[in-house]
C-alpha cells in the first residue's frame, strides 16, 4: 500500500474510530437501559445478561474469521459490509416485540460489529507504519471508549427516561451511515500479500467452546443439571482446537503467537481486564437503578465517575506505550482496578457516596489505561501480513472476557439474591462478584509486571522469528511449486 498524507492517515483514523463508537455506545448505552428493558421485557436476571451476552459472544466467535477474511479480501470491503450489518441489525433491535427477538437481532448486530473493530485495528496498523506514531493512534483509539463510556450512560439516560429503551439503538443508524460513506470516499484498500485461507472446522469449534461455556455459566442458578454436559462440551472443543489447529497449514488461530510471552500476556489481560469491565457495568447499573432507585439518566451520572478518567488516561496511556512501552501503563490499570474492586468487595463501597465516587474513579482510571498497552503488544512483532489476525485474537480476548464477566458476575449475584428482597438482598450477594472482579485486576498487575520484561521481550523476537522464517519457507514452497 502506497504512503499515505498526514490528512489521510487521521481522515482513516477518524473513521475507524466511528465504528469503534458505535460498537463501544451500544454496550455502554444498553447498560443503563437494563431496568428499563427488564420491567418492559418481563426479563430475569438471565435474560438481561443473554441481552448483553448474545452480542459478545457472536462477536468472539466471528472475530477471528472477520479478521482473516479481511485481511484475504480486502479490509475496506469487510469493514463496509459490518457497517451496513451492524446498522441493519441496530434497526431491528429497535422494534423487537419480545425478548427472544431482541436476543436475535443483538446477533444480527454482532454479526456486523465482528468484521469492525479488527478490521479497522488492522487498517491503523498498516496506515501508521511508524511504531511511536502506531501507538498515540491506538492512544486516541482507546480515547474512544473513553468518549463511549461518558457520553454512552448520559445520551441512554436521556433516550431512556424521554423516548424509551427502544430508542438507544437509533443512535446507531446516522453514526452508521456516516461512516460508511466516509470510508467509500476516503479509507485505503489493503489485503495482506499471502491471507490464510477459510478453517471451517476450527470456526465451528470455537462457536461451540463460546457458546457452551456462556451458557452453562448464565444458566448454572436457573438449572444447575444443564451446567455438567455443556461444560463437558466446552472442554471437548477446546481439546479439539488444540488438536486440530497446530495441523493446519493457515489455522484460524495460530497458536505459535502464545510462545510470545507479551502476546499471551496481553490476551488474558484483555480478558480479565474486560470481565472487569462487563461485571463492574452490570452490577453498577443494577444497584443504582433497581437497589438506590435513581432514573436512567441519574444513574448515567454517576458514571461520570468512571468514564471521564477513562477518556483523559486513555490518550496518556498510548503516549506512555509510545515512549516507555507498556510496562507502566500495565501497573497503573492493574494496581487502579484492583484498588475499586476491592473496596465494594470489603467496604460495601456503594452504600456511601463518598466510597462509590472513589471506587468508580479508580475503575475508570485503570480501564482507561489498559487499553493502548493491550492492542500495542498483541500487534507488535507480529508480520504485518497477519496484522488483521493478530489483532483480532485480542479482540476476541476483550469480548470474550466481558461476555464472562457479565455471565459469571450475574450467575453469582442471581444465586445470591435467590428469593429474598431484592433491595435488602444485593449489597451482600453482589460481594463474590466484586470478589472476582479483584481478582481480574490483580490478573493485570500481576502479568502486567510479569510479561513486559526482558525475559519477554526475548520470547517476543525469537516468535517473530519464528513466524517470518515460517512464512518465507512457505512462500518459497508455494512459489516452487507454480514453477513445477
Amino acid at each position: 500500500m502506497p504512503e499515505l498524507s498526514h490528512r489521510r492517515r487521521m481522515l482513516a483514523l477518524a473513521i475507524c474510530c466511528m465504528s469503534l463508537l458505535i460498537v463501544s455506545l451500544d454496550n455502554t448505552v444498553l447498560n443503563v437501559a437494563l431496568p428499563a428493558m427488564q420491567q418492559d421485557l418481563h426479563a430475569s436476571t438471565a435474560g438481561l445478561q443473554w441481552a448483553i451476552d448474545a452480542y459478545t459472544l457472536v462477536l468472539a466467535s466471528l472475530l477471528m474469521l472477520a479478521g482473516s477474511t479481511a485481511d484475504r479480501i480486502g479490509r475496506k470491503r469487510v469493514f463496509m459490509a459490518g457497517l451496513v450489518v451492524f446498522t441493519l441489525g441496530s434497526a431491528l433491535c429497535s422494534v423487537a416485540p419480545n425478548l427472544s427477538a431482541l436476543v436475535a437481532f443483538r446477533m444480527v448486530q454482532a454479526v456486523g460489529g465482528s468484521m469492525l473493530n479488527p478490521v479497522a485495528m488492522s487498517i491503523i496498523t498498516n496506515t501508521f507504519t511508524d511504531s511511536r506514531e502506531r501507538a498515540r493512534a491506538i492512544g486516541v483509539w482507546g480515547a474512544v471508549v473513553g468518549i463511549s463510556m461518558a457520553a454512552g450512560p448520559l445520551v441512554g439516560g436521556l433516550l431512556v427516561d424521554s423516548v424509551g429503551w427502544r430508542s438507544i439503538f437509533w443512535v446507531n443508524l446516522p453514526v452508521g451511515a456516516a461512516a460508511l460513506l466516509l470510508t467509500l470516499r476516503y479509507a485505503p484498500e489493503s489485503r495482506a500479500p499471502e491471507p490464510r485461507r477459510v478453517d471451517p472446522i476450527g470456526q465451528a469449534l470455537v462457536v461451540v467452546l463460546f457458546g457452551a461455556l456462556t451458557y452453562a455459566i448464565i444458566e448454572a442458578p436457573n438449572s444447575p443439571a444443564t451446567v455438567v454436559p455443556f461444560a463437558v462440551l466446552a472442554v471437548a472443543a477446546l481439546a479439539g482446537l488444540l488438536r486440530y489447529e497446530p495441523r493446519r497449514t493457515d489455522p484460524l488461530i495460530d497458536l505459535r503467537f502464545f510462545r510470545s510471552a507479551p502476546f499471551s500476556g496481553a490476551t488474558v489481560i484483555a480478558i480479565s481486564a474486560f470481565a472487569a469491565l462487563g461485571g463492574f457495568l452490570f452490577l453498577s447499573t443494577l444497584y443504582l437503578q433497581n437497589v438506590r432507585g435513581l432514573s436512567a439518566l441519574q444513574a448515567g451520572l454517576w458514571m461520570l465517575p468512571m468514564a471521564v478518567p477513562t477518556f483523559l488516561c486513555a490518550p496518556l496511556s498510548g503516549r506512555l506505550v509510545g515512549s516507555r512501552g507498556p510496562r507502566l501503563p500495565l501497573l497503573i490499570a492493574g494496581a487502579a482496578m484492583t484498588t475499586s474492586a476491592a473496596l465494594f468487595a470489603l467496604f460495601d463501597a456503594e452504600t456511601s457516596n463518598i466510597t462509590l465516587f472513589l471506587g468508580y474513579a479508580l475503575f475508570g482510571i485503570g480501564f482507561g489505561f489498559v487499553n493502548a498497552p493491550i492492542t500495542n503488544t498483541a500487534v507488535s512483532g507480529m508480520p504485518r501480513a497477519q496484522a488483521g489476525v493478530a489483532a483480532a485474537v485480542a479482540s476476541t480476548s476483550r469480548q470474550l472476557g466481558q461476555t464472562l464477566g457479565v455471565a459469571v458476575v450475574g450467575a453469582v449475584l442471581a444465586a445470591g439474591v435467590g428469593t429474598s428482597s431484592y433491595r435488602d438482598s444485593f449489597v451482600p450477594a453482589a460481594v463474590p462478584g466484586w470478589w472476582i472482579l479483584t481478582a481480574c485486576g490483580l490478573t493485570v498487575l500481576l502479568l502486567g509486571a510479569l510479561t513486559t520484561g526482558p525475559w519477554a521481550r526475548r520470547t517476543a523476537e525469537r516468535t517473530a522469528e519464528r513466524l517470518e522464517t515460517a512464512e518465507l519457507r512457505q512462500n518459497t514452497t508455494l512459489t516452487s511449486g507454480s514453477r513445477s
